[in-house]
């Protein structure tokens, strides 16, 4: 049997619980620092003197970063384990949020904020940990088990957020960043738990593949093509959102307490969703999962302009918006395992996550932009809704089957 048809070592497992446990603390971290970024926003550019657009383009920058380090930050953990790359990652993301801090130029803080932390978040969230889960959790479990993991993140953003407001109300907001970077440095104690057995002593795992004839598959396969179209909105809606949300609100004389709480109730409800997504997956068509969370975003954008502006309506928006924020993850990195097989899984999430990012990107530099240009989000917000529409429509005809290969590489499709 090939060694590319189970976890690297067959015989040698890390047990669930440490993995799930371990994996959700960096995840609850990594993710959770980085869902109150938008809290930043105008406490940074009132205090330096700074544009939104400024602020908007460090970020797009950050998130275009980490899907870019993402793919390579993916052969690292596929090749070497995931981890010697928690570890560095940790290191960069504690450096790039105290040089966020004391950053004295939009260039630098972009270099910070941006380059480097973007660098840290595609070392030490879900491509890594997933590649962990895929590798060390059986096939049935599986997607069960990513949605734990992408709920631990959801609830990151629940805690976070309103610590990170709690954080620049009390230190300001050069203090509470660097408070953060220290909360950063404990993923490395994390890591220790998600060494695998199957890389011990610097061990490289033999596959039937390799990475080169892996890309030439999984990009001249139709559905691994539409999995990447979809997660391009993905991140385009909800970084725009993250991100900008709290400046819509209080441009509309919202207090900005709302909008810390609008935060917290997305991550809080998508502690839910995509735990529900992950466990649904166990037993539904993932592609219809997506399909319908990608329509329902759009009724939800829809729902929420049409609606008086109040902070009962954005709650409920934020909770509706919370259920299906983070549940487009679980469903498409099973999707992922279960066509391509886990040998090269955190590589191929990488490149799956880019296409998230470079969404990610549009979404959080066009809000700025388009912002500053027409004194307003709202065209923002319609390219939300129309992009919505179309990730449904192309998430419908994915393929969940393995992929068929020759018979000296069958192995890599369990």
């Amino acid at each position: 049997m090939s060694s590319a048809t189970h976890p690297p070592a067959q015989a040698a497992r890390l047990s669930a619980v440490q993995v799930l446990t371990c994996g959700a603390a960096i995840v609850t971290l990594s993710m959770g620092i980085r869902h109150g970024f938008g809290l930043w926003l105008q406490p940074i550019t009132q205090d330096m003197g700074w544009t939104r657009a400024n602020f908007a383009f460090a970020l797009a920058v950050q998130n275009l970063a980490w899907g870019v380090f993402g793919i390579f930050a993916g052969m690292a953990a596929d090749r070497f384990g995931a981890f010697r790359v928690l570890v560095v990652a940790a290191a960069v993301y504690a450096l790039g949020l105290a040089g966020m801090a004391l950053s004295p130029t939009p260039l630098l803080f972009t270099l910070t904020a941006g380059l480097l932390i973007g660098m840290a978040q595609a070392g030490c969230t879900y491509a890594i940990v997933y590649g962990v889960i895929g590798r060390q959790i059986p096939a049935e479990r599986r997607s069960w088990a990513m949605g734990v993991a992408a709920a631990a993140g959801s609830f990151g953003q629940f805690l976070m957020v309103p610590v990170e407001g709690w954080l620049i109300g009390g230190f300001g907001w050069q203090k509470a960043l660097l408070i953060l970077a220290a909360a950063a440095l404990l993923i490395m104690p994390l890591a220790l738990f998600l060494r695998e057995p199957g890389f011990a002593g610097g061990a490289v795992p033999q596959r039937d593949q390799t990475i080169g004839q892996a890309l030439r598959e999984a990009f001249g396969y139709r559905s691994f093509q539409l999995l990447m179209a979809g997660y391009f909105v993905c991140g385009f809606q909800v970084v725009f959102i993250g991100v900008h949300m709290p400046s819509y609100l209080k441009d509309h004389g919202l207090s900005p307490q709302v909008a810390s709480y609008a935060l917290a109730i997305i991550g809080l409800f998508n502690v839910f969703g995509t735990y529900a997504a992950g466990s649904l997956g166990q037993r539904m068509a993932k592609r219809h999962i997506l399909a319908f969370i990608y329509f329902a975003r759009s009724i939800a954008i829809v729902v929420f302009l049409w609606a008086p502006l109040t902070p009962t309506s954005v709650y409920v928006f934020s909770a509706v918006m919370g259920v299906l924020w983070l549940s487009t993850v679980p469903p498409t990195n099973a999707v992922l395992a279960q066509i391509f097989g886990v040998a090269h899984m955190s590589m191929l999430g990488g490149f799956v996550f880019f296409s998230h990012q470079i969404g990610s990107f549009m979404g959080v530099w066009l809000g700025g932009y388009l912002y500053d240009t027409t004194g307003s989000y709202d065209i923002v917000w319609y390219i939300a809704i129309a992009l919505g529409v179309f990730a449904g429509l192309v998430n419908l005809p994915v393929r969940e089957s393995a992929i068929a290969r020759g018979p000296q590489r069958m192995g890599a499709a369990a």
